[in-house]
């Protein structure tokens, strides 16, 4: 596939990669339709080497819903929360990861408790955490967790939507699921109820040399094909260079949502870690 020349907007938010062994970046983009962005993430590896050695980098998206404004604060209060509860609290990733979803939740409700106008604001949220080679998740809503391995692309979150309920009591297929008219109705979400359910992992995702994880909103997995997600960014030389690819094209298909995409990569040798 040629490398695509579309620039993205000019209030796209690009955060460049960070030399730590591990390689992290993100981007966030209005697209071309929608006049604020309402979603947000963050890529964090830690500079601390023991914050590092404990908890790890972490990548949150979300998508947030309820009006320009609500939905932008739902998703910013949302990774921003999950963000300083994950780094601070004690308690192992596994446990850290979706307490810290859950705090956020609650963070949104209060803040719309403050804030009449935003009432019935919230947010989707796909949090994951890398700790020594391994994977552990926290996910609510419809944006996605995908593993990039051997230029294949892997879903590792199942959406919680109308449609994937309908999957669920075998009224669609997952391919008729990806076209339905209620997959973006979301079934979960952060800041909508006083309890929030929190998919999650039993055990962590052992990560092999070379892969990568991509995070992204609707914006950009309803218009990019899984089988491209894993071509672009197994080829791509970075991950801040991932991150551009799939924004490019994102737009270039269609840019009428707001598009997020999160990418983390996995070193393929050791003499990259040490560079």
């Amino acid at each position: 596939m040629p490398r695509r020349e579309l620039k993205p907007t000019a209030d796209a938010i690009i955060v460049p990669s960070e030399p730590a062994g591990l390689d992290a970046s993100y981007i966030s983009d209005r697209g071309k339709a929608r006049p604020t962005n309402e979603d947000s993430a963050c890529a964090v590896i830690p500079d601390d080497p023991v914050l590092l050695r404990q908890k790890g980098a972490l990548m949150v998206v979300a998508d947030g819903m309820g009006g320009h404004e609500g939905g932008e604060v739902a998703s910013r209060i949302t990774v921003d929360r999950v963000r300083a509860a994950y780094y601070t609290g004690s308690a192992p990733p596994r446990e850290a990861l979706p307490d810290a979803v859950r705090a956020a939740n609650l963070a949104v409700l209060e803040h719309a408790r403050q804030n009449p106008r935003l009432a019935g604001m919230g947010t989707t949220c796909t949090a994951v955490a890398v700790v020594d080679g391994a994977a552990w998740l926290a996910h609510v809503g419809d944006s996605r967790l995908y593993l990039v391995r051997g230029g294949a692309a892997y879903r590792m979150t199942q959406d919680h939507s109308a449609a994937m309920e309908l999957v669920a009591q075998g009224l669609l297929t997952l391919a008729e699921a990806d076209h339905h008219e209620q997959r973006n109705v979301i079934s979960r979400a952060v800041g909508t109820r006083e309890r929030v359910e929190v998919a999650t992992w039993k055990d962590p995702f052992p990560l092999l040399p070379g892969d990568s994880l991509v995070l992204s909103t609707d914006g950009m997995h309803e218009t990019i094909r899984d089988e491209e997600i894993g071509e672009i960014a197994g080829r791509a030389a970075d991950c801040r260079d991932a991150c551009q690819l799939l924004l490019r094209l994102a737009l270039e298909r269609d840019g009428s949502d707001n598009i997020t995409v999160a990418v983390l990569r996995v070193p393929r040798r050791m003499e990259e870690a040490a560079q």
